[in-house]
């Protein structure tokens, strides 16, 4: 462990290799609630990407398994170290190296934050589109798993905005794929194949990624409605209507009330519809000329009392930030109410109502307590299951899966499979699929030390 020491200070300078007790608790998960937290052997933090080739030759010679962090805020355990490996974490590489205005794209480094990125692009109008619930959540990692967040029915996931990345493999060779253009039709895409790959192919040290105009104008409405059923039909509707929402959110009774009581949240709904209304649309739109954005929520809040909305509610500008904030971080009022799991499983947005339906009735059959809110516009839901007991919630999570599946969907739809979904996705992924997949790490990484044990064994 000394030999190991003295090269890792070698590659990364002394002051940046923490080992035993030195290493802060935090860093041995990240915010999953099933994931079994480790302390790595060894917390090393690069500056450059030759230092973390150098690392990676270290770890390959002696055979130690690497795991990448970037601010530790994924929820499905991708992060966690195996016993005896080494973490990398890139909170040295934090910088924005350009942003290239003519071409729309910056440049950054693995370690910056999404709220430091938006930052510096607002000083040109510009935006990165992918909005997570974590602010402070790091590019490198938003990539590994192809985060999505509230923007993704109009904007895409992470993968819709990484143009190109620079790479580091097992070997400790380094790559580059894509640039600052928009289309490729030259070999295999490498760059989509590690978006969403959670750290077991290579470690991204540089993300090339597209822009957006800044929109000047948004406007938020809250619509409330007497059923779920009733909210989940009109989704579809709203979603392909022409408005094009920037976001269209699921909220559920029990969810809302979480919101808004942990928050202190005060949104002038009347005491009649709080009381009847069972489910709520949040709607959120964006223009660059205000008269028409006006025109938009006119015409959005129609269709929504069309489509069966008990109520309809524009919301002044600082209850819409406070709510949309607060949907954001809705996974830590769960969190701060005992839940026990998370599920961000998704599906068709047809088939929202029937997820949702089998949801009910696994909790009911459990004794358990499931509910929540979800991206609606793109069939994403995050339910938080409230069950300590193993077993039964262990039962509930393959039965919401297995739900999930059968409607078209998936087991993830931004969280990524980390170990924590680790045994749903072996169970219910195609052998095939999983067989195609584990060939693809082995030409990336033939040692298997990048990751082991996520996403498959």
């Amino acid at each position: 462990m000394a030999d190991t020491e003295a090269l890792l200070a070698d590659a990364v300078g002394a002051r940046h290799v923490l080992t035993g007790s030195e290493i802060p608790a935090e860093y041995a998960g990240d915010e999953s609630l099933a994931a079994t937290r480790q302390a790595p052997s060894y917390l090393v933090r690069p500056a450059t990407a030759p230092e973390v080739a150098h690392v990676l030759r270290i770890a390959g010679r002696a055979g130690i398994p690497v795991t990448a962090r970037g601010s530790g805020t994924g929820m499905s355990g991708g992060c966690v170290p195996r016993p005896g490996g080494i973490t990398v974490s890139f909170e040295r590489m934090n910088r924005v190296t350009e942003v290239d205005v003519v071409n729309q794209v910056a440049v950054v480094q693995p370690g910056v934050t999404l709220d430091a990125l938006d930052r510096q692009t607002a000083e040109h109008r510009l935006c990165y589109p992918v909005r997570l619930g974590e602010p402070t959540a790091s590019v490198g990692g938003t990539i590994a798993t192809n985060a999505g967040g509230m923007h993704a029915v109009r904007y895409g996931v992470t993968r819709h905005h990484v143009l190109g990345v620079e790479a580091v493999l097992a070997s400790g060779e380094v790559v580059r794929t894509g640039g600052k253009y928009i289309k490729t039709s030259t070999g295999y895409d490498l760059t989509q194949l590690l978006v969403g790959s959670e750290g077991t192919l290579a470690l991204v040290t540089e993300a090339t990624l597209r822009l957006r105009p800044r929109a000047g104008h948004t406007t938020t409405v809250l619509a409330a409605f007497a059923s779920p059923e009733d909210a989940f039909r009109a989704v579809p509707p709203l979603a392909v209507g022409g408005l094009d929402p920037v976001a269209l959110e699921y909220v559920d009774l029990l969810a809302m009330a979480a919101i808004t009581d942990d928050q202190q949240m005060g949104l002038g709904i009347s005491d009649s519809v709080r009381r009847d209304a069972l489910a709520y649309l949040l709607v959120v739109l964006e223009n660059h000329s205000a008269q028409r954005l006006e025109e938009d929520v006119e015409t959005v809040g129609e269709q929504l009392l069309e489509l069966g909305a008990a109520d309809v509610f524009v919301l002044p500008a600082a209850a819409a930030r406070n709510l949309t904030e607060a949907r954001e971080r809705a996974f830590w009022t769960a969190k701060a109410a005992g839940a026990d799991d998370i599920a961000d499983i998704v599906v068709p947005r047809s088939e929202l109502h029937g997820l949702l339906a089998a949801a009910h009735a696994a909790a009911e059959d459990t004794g358990s307590l499931v509910t929540g809110c979800g991206h609606a516009g793109d069939g994403n839901v995050h339910l938080s299951v409230f069950q300590p007991d193993p077993v039964r919630r262990e039962e509930v999570l393959r039965r919401l899966f297995r739900a999930g599946l059968a409607r078209g969907g998936t087991v993830s739809g931004e969280h990524g499979i980390g170990r924590a979904k680790k045994p749903y996705f072996m169970n219910l992924a195609g052998p095939a699929k999983v067989e195609l997949m584990r060939r693809i790490k082995h030409a990336f990484a033939p040692d298997g030390i990048l990751n082991p044990d996520v996403l498959f064994d």
